[in-house]
């Protein structure tokens, strides 16, 4: 029975159905066909509000509307010109500019796709009419939005704090050194491939002009240090914080930068809802899904295989990565997360491996997956937005998926580059 019902959902994700009814009819047969009595269908929808019924939970429409908010609102224009001041003279100069843009909204939005679309559409073009290879430049942009889910605030960090139950700004708080190793690597390799095609560098900005740019874009510069501030301080929680940020973000695009119009206000509300709410949906529809697995013991077989597999937690770490990998070039980060995450945690806890490390763990071998082919998410988003085929944005950026690669096994050997941070500052 539990081979036809995982086979159903996974021939329901090949064809095309969405994830989260994907799961939800999986569930549903696999519930009918072991059902003792009537009272049994009620599971379904219980498990569903179960899962969905945290008040942290709130926070994601809040950070998903914040983003949207200060994208439109004229956030990623000013992050381009400070970025452009600030690394704009190093060699390959707009290839630089997207790796630090995507650094800085990653801490505003928290959206992979959000940064990948915005700043795609602002570099992409830009980095083309100067001579980039369209593929590159698509590549650039693909790889540096993957941070977006790796700083605060991170829809991603907060579905795993819910569902593993550990502190929200200890995970993200993990998030920044990983983060920054990674923008660090793509930057080299962005000035190896700068050197490789002969692209150029534009004029070092003077110090007039960084203050200047600076200043133009400092309200947008603080908005992460005000969320992970406030809930570092106990002056808020993370719920009360994604709504101040919210407020924030509204004063800033309509009173200070006053470029957000009315249209883009309630186009604003309107995609931020429809972003949440697929969200929500899909983290409804794992509590079904989950459950029918722990019930057919599926989740207690591959945490068992997996806890007999070796008595050495980084053989066991290697196993869980190679896995995760492998789902994340199969399934979106969000459905693969809820999914795997049920399996995971029993093995984490068998061999006291760091909660916070094996949490970024789990995240960043899934934010990898929207690099990689076949889902590959970002690679779809930035093929489009370039007007370039597929297949050669895949290409030119391997060099970018394998320093993802190895920042990934520098987390996973060393736990300080994830731990240190959260438990210097004593969350």
């Amino acid at each position: 029975m539990t081979v036809t019902v995982v086979g159903v959902f996974l021939i329901f994700i090949i064809a095309g159905l969405d994830v989260g009814f994907a799961m939800m009819t999986a569930a549903f047969l696999g519930l009918m066909m072991n059902a003792d009595s009537f009272s049994d269908a009620f599971i379904l929808p219980l498990s569903a509000l179960n899962a969905a019924n945290s008040s942290a939970l709130i926070a994601v429409p809040m950070f998903v509307l914040a983003g949207e908010l200060m994208n439109r609102g004229g956030l990623t224009n000013r992050l381009v010109a400070w970025s452009g001041a600030m690394v704009g003279h190093f060699r390959g100069s707009l290839s630089q500019v997207a790796v630090l843009t995507n650094l800085i909204m990653a801490g505003v939005t928290g959206s992979a796709v959000a940064d990948a679309t915005a700043t795609g559409i602002a570099l992409i073009p830009a980095m083309k009419a100067e001579g980039y290879k369209p593929s590159y430049a698509a590549s650039v942009i693909a790889a540096a939005a993957m941070l977006g889910p790796i700083l605060p605030p991170s829809v991603p960090m907060l579905i795993y704090a819910v569902m593993a139950n550990i502190s929200v700004i200890q995970i993200f708080m993990a998030g920044f050194l990983p983060a920054l190793l990674l923008a660090a690597g793509y930057m080299v390799i962005c000035g190896i491939m700068a050197r490789r095609y002969n692209y150029g560098a534009r004029p070092k900005a003077t110090w007039q002009r960084r203050f200047e740019v600076t200043r133009s874009s400092i309200w947008a510069l603080l908005m992460p240090v005000l969320i992970l501030g406030g809930m570092r301080s106990g002056i808020v929680t993370i719920t009360e914080a994604s709504a101040a940020i919210v407020i924030y973000a509204i004063f800033v695009t309509v009173f200070v930068y006053r470029d957000l119009k009315a249209p883009d206000f309630f186009r604003s509300l309107f995609v931020a809802g429809r972003t949440a709410s697929v969200i929500l949906f899909l983290f409804a529809a794992a509590g079904p899904f989950s459950w029918f697995l722990s019930e057919a013991g599926v989740a207690n077989e591959v945490s068992e295989t997996l806890i007999g597999l070796s008595s050495d937690p980084m053989v066991v770490l290697l196993a869980v990565n190679g896995i995760l990998l492998i789902a994340g070039k199969i399934l979106e980060p969000l459905p693969a997360l809820v999914i795997c995450i049920p399996a995971l945690l029993p093995v984490q806890a068998h061999f006291g491996i760091d909660p916070i490390q094996f949490a970024v763990i789990v995240i960043l071998n899934l934010m990898i997956g929207m690099q990689t082919p076949p889902i590959g998410l970002l690679l779809f988003v930035v093929s489009s937005i370039g007007e370039v085929s597929l297949v050669s944005v895949i290409w030119q950026i391997l060099p970018f998926v394998v320093w993802s690669l190895a920042v990934l096994a520098l987390i996973t050997v060393f736990p300080f580059l994830t731990t240190w941070l959260p438990y210097l500052v004593g969350t």
